[in-house]
């Protein structure tokens, strides 16, 4: 969640003007890194599922199937990947005020209004954030949210199409209606969102870099120790 202090900071500032903030729990830290993975394994075996970009130059029987463990090691991820973002969605309830977002309320819009200005390098009004900013929480609902729900649906009725007549397939028989309108629509669109998730990681890894040397505030070291560098607490007391 996007929690505001003053945008004005002094990344010299003296130790005893600064303090530890606990922002991202083990829970989210957790997830982070397990998305994280999963998300690089079903990019590499999805996009080698879709075009396979290597094969062995001699078959022989430890080599011959190569796509059907490619294709396992996909399935298998997807679940793992599809498990961790449920309990994602748990945890938006559950866990401190940095792992939720108010994107219904008016301060979060003009909060991403601000932010897409400070980077156009506009005049604003942008304020610092402790956890993520707005235009941040954004690209997460756009892309990691809406894309996982697409792709988790497109992937498991893929899965299943294969066999029609089953109780697992018929769960996801709905899925061609709203996604695609039929099986090459639904794989077309699986596709889109595989590529979807490369350039959000890109843009992710390197946001989350800019924000690490600019602050100075431990963005990146807070994925592994779920502290952040701020300004004591009497110095946010009048935002």
């Amino acid at each position: 969640m996007a929690v505001p202090v003053n945008e004005k900071r002094n990344v010299s500032q003296s130790e005893d003007q600064l303090e530890k903030v606990y922002v991202w729990q083990l829970p989210v830290r957790i997830f982070h890194w397990i998305a994280a993975f999963s998300i690089l394994i079903l990019i590499i075996t999805g996009l080698y599922i879709a075009t396979p970009f290597f094969s062995p130059t001699v078959h022989t029987d430890a080599t011959s199937n190569e796509m059907g463990w490619v294709r396992n090691v996909h399935i298998f991820t997807a679940f793992i990947f599809t498990l961790n973002f449920i309990f994602r969605i748990y945890w938006f309830f559950a866990g401190n005020q940095y792992s939720r977002s108010k994107p219904f309320t008016k301060e979060f819009w003009l909060g991403t209004l601000e932010t897409i200005k400070y980077y156009l390098l506009m005049k604003n009004k942008k304020k610092h954030y402790i956890g993520h900013n707005p235009l941040a929480e954004l690209s997460y609902w756009i892309f990691f949210v809406i894309g996982s729900i697409i792709a988790i649906f497109t992937g498991f009725f893929l899965l299943f199409e294969p066999q029609p007549h089953t109780w697992l397939a018929a769960q996801f028989a709905w899925v061609p209606y709203i996604f695609g309108g039929d099986s090459f629509g639904v794989r077309s669109l699986h596709n889109l969102v595989t590529w979807s998730f490369v350039i959000f990681s890109i843009v992710h890894i390197y946001m989350a870099f800019r924000d690490d040397w600019l602050s100075k505030n431990g963005a990146i070291s807070s994925m592994f120790t779920g502290y952040k560098i701020e300004k004591k607490q009497e110095d946010k007391d009048d935002n």
